[in-house]
């Protein structure tokens, strides 16, 4: 399988690399981002580094330079971790955020469906806290949530559309995400999580592991919530793939 991963730099996205570079089944690794992405150093000695293409995208809104197309042409999958978090978006103009979240997130899914294979699975990361219904009123982060919410609706509406094409999407939807070295998720923000009815949190391997094994056989539902996330990234990894 050739998988595209963007956000490639980032938790998450760095995650599905390592992992990805350990999986035989994955044959080639497409990492584009604003700047090279290197193989992570804890990548272990049964991987093959060799199989990392690092890709440089300048501009995300606009249809894909040729230098780009050639990397994406007859792709498989793409996971495409890259957004801002809501952390992050309280420092920054709303109108940007958005760009960055939808306007980049569609450019890019159109722009790799028109080259990849057929069927082309596409892996939105999202989060258990984003809301699809527009007509909802949120008690937090309304704008932010609701705003994901739309990027969730257009890659669906996307796939329903082309369809004919090829096209599968899911969106993945963890709580916390737990990772050696991060500081503990707080009982106060797991509570939290616990009142959307899902597992609260989920390892950041089994998140990466769990998108990479539908990736490889087989979009299976919509969305993947954090209990769907744990059973299918558990099963897919060995004690030795987890990052420790």
């Amino acid at each position: 399988m050739k998988l595209i991963v963007t956000g490639a730099t980032g938790l998450v996205g760095s995650e599905v690399i390592r992992l990805a570079l350990r999986n035989p089944a994955v044959t080639s690794v497409v990492a584009i981002a604003r700047k090279p992405v290197l193989a992570p150093a804890n990548v272990g000695s049964e991987s093959q580094t060799s199989k990392l293409q690092s890709v440089v995208l300048e501009s995300w809104t606009s249809p894909y330079p040729e230098s780009v197309i050639r990397h994406v042409k007859d792709a498989d999958a793409c996971i495409w971790a890259l957004a801002v978090t809501p952390s992050q978006s309280k420092d920054m103009d709303f109108a940007d955020v958005t760009t960055i979240c939808y306007d980049y997130t569609m450019n890019g899914l159109t722009n790799m469906a028109a080259h990849a294979s057929k069927p082309f699975r596409f892996i939105y990361t999202s989060g258990v806290t984003v809301e699809r219904d527009q007509e909802k009123t949120l008690p937090f982060l309304s704008e932010y949530r609701l705003m994901r919410g739309r990027v969730e609706n257009a890659i669906l509406d996307f796939a329903k559309q082309h369809g004919d094409q090829g096209v599968e999407v899911t969106v993945a939807k963890p709580g916390g995400i737990e990772s050696p070295g991060r500081d503990a998720i707080s009982a106060p923000f797991t509570t939290m999580l616990e009142t959307f009815g899902h597992t609260p949190t989920v390892h950041l391997s089994e998140l990466a592991a769990a998108m990479i094994d539908q990736c490889l056989h087989g979009i299976t539902k919509d969305p993947l919530w954090g209990e769907d996330l744990v059973e299918i990234g558990q099963r897919a990894l060995s004690p030795e793939d987890y990052l420790k």
